[in-house]
C-alpha cells in the first residue's frame, strides 16, 4: 500500500475529548433495538456468549461492524498485518463511509511500523486514531521501538494489554484476541487458541465507560503527531483494500467462511446466550506512568479477587502465561489441600511462544502437585482433527485464552494472564459474570482442550520425578521428560532466574 506523507512526528494536531453515547442514542440503533428485544425477558440481567472459535470471532467483528448506525470503539494491544486485519480495516472504512465514526486505540508498540497506514486511516473524516503509551522516535521497526524505549524502560516496558471492541454501546465483546490472522484460525504456521466473551444489557454501558477513560487519557494521543499524511490518504488506503479485497476474496479462509455459514447445521453464529449479573473490570488508564509497583487494591487483580469471593468447591484457571509467583502458589495450595478441585490450563513448553515465562511457571509446578492442583499443558500440536468446539485452527497451536471459573457459578473472561505483568505493569480489561450456564459451557470447553489428544496432564511419580501423559498415534504414552526444543529450555531456564519472576 502507498501512502503520500508530509511529515514526520512532533507537529500540533487537535486531540478532541471523546463523550458517551448517550441511553437513547444507543437504544434507537438496530443494534441497540436488538439488544433490548433480546433482553426484554431478563430484565436487570446483562447476556453472555462465548466464542471460541475463531472464525465466529472474526466473523461476529464483521457483523458488528455492518451492523453498526452511530459508533465503534476497538482497543487492541496488537494490529497484524494479513488477511483478517485488512478485511476488518475495509469494512471499518465501509462503515465510516456511511457516516458511522470509529475509534480505534492501540498500544503504542502494536503499531510499530504501522505508522502511514494508521495515519492515512485516521484521515478520514470518521476514523480517529490514537496510539497508547507513544514515544515519538524508533517507531519504524521493533527494535528501533526497544532501543529508544531505553531511556524510558521503567514506564515504557507496562503495555496497554486491553482487548474491546463495542458496537453503539449496545453489544461488547472483551477477551483474549487482538486483531491478527493467527487470533482468528487464518494463520498458516500457527494459530492462537483463544476465547472471547460477546456482552449486551447494562454491563456494557461501564465496558463503554472504560473506553471513554482510556480514550480521552493523557496517554492516549492521536496517530496525527507522530506520522503526517495527506488529508486524501484515507481514499488511496480504501481504493487499496478494495482492490487487495478483490484479489483475496477467493482465498481458502474465506471460502471456507462462506462455506461455514452456508451450512445451517454448524449453527448459528453465537450460541445460547446466558443471562446473569454482570461486573465490568479495569485497571485505571494511567498506570503505566505510575512510578513503582502500585498496590494491588489499586489494580484490576486486587478488584477482581475483592469481588469474585474465595472459592469454596472448585476453581478452574486458563491462562496462556502462568506465573503465580510464591503469593499465588500459596494461595492455590491452601485451597487445594482444603478440598477445593483447582486446576490450571497452561501452555506446554513446546506449545509456548515466550519460554522465559514458562521458566517462571516451571520453578513453582512442583509445589503445586504436591498439593493436589490439577496442571494441564497444552500441546503444540493436535491428535485429533475433531477440535469440538476447542478452536485450534491448524496443526500448530498455542493457547491464548484467560480466563476463570470459581465454584461453577462465577465466570471471568478477559485480557489478563496469571502473571506479575498482568497484575503490576499491563492496563487489563475483563467481565466477572453470575451465571451457573456460561459456567458449565467454559468447563466443557476446558474439558476438551485437557483431553490427552490435545494436552499434556502433568503428574508427579511416587519418587517425586514430573511426568506429561498424553495420547501419541491413539495410544497412551507417559513422558519423563518435559516436551520442547534446545532454545525453548534455554528460554525457560533464564526464566527460572529468580529476580526476573516480578517482570514475567
Amino acid at each position: 500500500m502507498a501512502f503520500q506523507l508530509l511529515g514526520c512526528a512532533g507537529t500540533s494536531v487537535p486531540r478532541e475529548h471523546g463523550a458517551l453515547l448517550s441511553v437513547a442514542e444507543s437504544e434507537a440503533t438496530w443494534l441497540g433495538q436488538w439488544a433490548q428485544m433480546s433482553a426484554s425477558a431478563h430484565p436487570g440481567k446483562s447476556g453472555f456468549a462465548l466464542l471460541s472459535s475463531g472464525q465466529d470471532a472474526f466473523s461476529l467483528r464483521l457483523l458488528l461492524s455492518e451492523q453498526a448506525d452511530r459508533r465503534l470503539d476497538i482497543q487492541t494491544y496488537l494490529l497484524g498485518d494479513g488477511l483478517t486485519t485488512r478485511m476488518l480495516l475495509h469494512r471499518l472504512m465501509a462503515a465510516a463511509d456511511r457516516g458511522v465514526e470509529v475509534r480505534l486505540l492501540i498500544d503504542d508498540l502494536g503499531a510499530v511500523g504501522k505508522g502511514p497506514e494508521l495515519a492515512a486511516l485516521d484521515t478520514h473524516p470518521n476514523i480517529q486514531v490514537r496510539v497508547y503509551n507513544a514515544l515519538s522516535i524508533g517507531r519504524g521497526t521493533l527494535a528501533g521501538r526497544v532501543l529508544a524505549s531505553v531511556p524510558q524502560a521503567g514506564r515504557q516496558h507496562r503495555r496497554m494489554h486491553n482487548k474491546l471492541w463495542i458496537a453503539d454501546g449496545a453489544l461488547a465483546i472483551v477477551g483474549g484476541r487482538n486483531l491478527g490472522d493467527e487470533y482468528y484460525s487464518a494463520s498458516k504456521p500457527r494459530n492462537f487458541t483463544d476465547l472471547d466473551l460477546l456482552t449486551l444489557g447494562p454491563v456494557v454501558e461501564p465496558l463503554t465507560r472504560s473506553f471513554h477513560l482510556y480514550w480521552n487519557h493523557g496517554l492516549a494521543q492521536p496517530i496525527g503527531r507522530y506520522h503526517r499524511a495527506d488529508e486524501e490518504a484515507w481514499r488511496e488506503l480504501r481504493s487499496s483494500l478494495a482492490e487487495w479485497f478483490e484479489a483475496n476474496a477467493d482465498s481458502s479462509y474465506f471460502v471456507d467462511l462462506r462455506q461455514r455459514y452456508a451450512d445451517v447445521e454448524q449453527g448459528p453464529l453465537v450460541g445460547r446466550l446466558h443471562w446473569g449479573e454482570g461486573i465490568a473490570l479495569w485497571d485505571p488508564p494511567g498506570k503505566p506512568a505510575w512510578p513503582g509497583r502500585p498496590a494491588l487494591d489499586r489494580t484490576m487483580a486486587g478488584e477482581l479477587l475483592e469481588r469474585a469471593e474465595e472459592p469454596s468447591e472448585r476453581l478452574l484457571i486458563v491462562s496462556a502465561y502462568f506465573v503465580p509467583g510464591a503469593h499465588g502458589t500459596q494461595r492455590l495450595r491452601q485451597w487445594a489441600e482444603a478440598g477445593v478441585e483447582v486446576e490450571v490450563f497452561t501452555n506446554s513448553l513446546e506449545a509456548t511462544d515466550v519460554p522465559l515465562v514458562h521458566g517462571g511457571y516451571q520453578t513453582r509446578r512442583r509445589a503445586l502437585l504436591e498439593s493436589g492442583v490439577a496442571l494441564y499443558e497444552m500441546r503444540a500440536e493436535s491428535e485429533s482433527n475433531d477440535d469440538k468446539g476447542f478452536s485450534v485452527g491448524s496443526s500448530a497451536s498455542s493457547l491464548h485464552i484467560k480466563a476463570l471459573v470459581i465454584d461453577n457459578d462465577r465466570v471471568f473472561v478477559g485480557s489478563p494472564n496469571v502473571d506479575p505483568r498482568s497484575v503490576w505493569w499491563n492496563t487489563e480489561v475483563g467481565v466477572l459474570a453470575a451465571s451457573p450456564g456460561l459456567a458449565a459451557e467454559l468447563h466443557e470447553l476446558a474439558e476438551v482442550g485437557e483431553s490427552p489428544e490435545l494436552s499434556y496432564r502433568v503428574g508427579r511419580s511416587a519418587s517425586g520425578q514430573l511426568y506429561w501423559q498424553t495420547v501419541q498415534q491413539g495410544e497412551p504414552v507417559r513422558l519423563g521428560r518435559e516436551p520442547g526444543s534446545l532454545w525453548q529450555r534455554l528460554g525457560a531456564l533464564l526464566g527460572r532466574i529468580t529476580w526476573l519472576e516480578p517482570l514475567l
